[in-house]
Formats: structure tokens, sequence, C-alpha cells
């Protein structure tokens, strides 16, 4: 019985994927932790600005995370100054988070920094292939229902 030998590493679609991801991605941790937060906690202020007050759970489904993540993620903003806890005056249980006005400040420098991360690792890209692999990309996403948003 004849064995086929093992594919090579580098034939592999998604280990190009990873060590594309993993440089961009480490790339833009370092220039974000430089500003004071981390990946996820950036995803929480970007979404805290789009989506105005949320509750943590609602927050949670958007992301794809757990209501304890989402806890975690906003104690930390709160010791920074960046999201604050709103109780519901009728509901105590009820509570939302809330962007500050430091967190409002903060999140266009750390998009101009998301930005400035895609030129340099997708500038290299006419176009047109960037339109592609975009597309390509977000076909994937839909064909295999991925929902959770990535933060690290």
């Amino acid at each position: 019985m004849s064995q086929k030998p093992p594919s090579p590493l580098y034939e592999h679609i998604g280990y190009w994927l990873r060590y594309v991801s993993n440089h961009v991605s480490h790339s833009f941790a370092r220039k974000v932790e430089a500003h004071g937060v981390t990946v996820a906690e950036w995803v929480i202020l970007r979404e805290l600005l789009q989506l105005g007050d949320v509750s943590p759970s609602r927050m949670a489904d958007h992301l794809g995370m757990t209501r304890g993540a989402i806890t975690k993620l906003a104690d930390r903003l709160m010791a920074k100054g960046f999201v604050v806890r709103a109780v519901n005056a009728d509901d105590r249980r009820w509570q939302t988070l809330q962007i500050t006005a430091a967190g409002r400040a903060l999140v266009p420098d750390l998009a101009e920094l998301a930005d400035e991360n895609d030129q340099h690792f997708f500038g290299a890209l006419d176009p047109q292939d960037r339109t592609d692999l975009e597309r390509i990309l977000k076909i994937l996403v839909r064909q295999h229902d991925l929902k959770t948003i990535p933060t690290e």
C-alpha cells in the first residue's frame, strides 16, 4: 500500500493567509498599543462610536463574543477613561456602555492607524487586485457563516 507524502506547508492557502494575517495583525497591535489600547479594546471603541450607547449583551452578540469578554474589555476601557457604564434609572439591572469624550477623540487616531496599516500591507496591490481579494475573503466569510469579529 503506497502512501502519499504529506503536502508541503507552502502549498496551503491557509498558510499564506495566516502568514499575512499575523504580520498585518501584529503590526497593527504594536501601533494601537502605543496609544494605550489593545486591538480588542479598539474594536469595542470603534463599535461604540458607530452603535452609540449599547448594552453589553448586545455588544457581545454584535461582535460574536461572550458577555464576560465584553465586561472585561469594558472594565479595562473604563479604567482608562474611554468608556462609562450608565445604569437605567427605572431598572438598575439594565446597563449600557457609552464611549466618553476621551474615547471619542481617540477613535479617529486609531482608525487612521488602521488605514495606514492597511495601506502598508495592501498598498502594493493594484486597486482591482485589492477589490478582488476583499471580494474573495467576503465570499469565504459568507460561505462558512463566519460571525465573530476578529479582535486579536
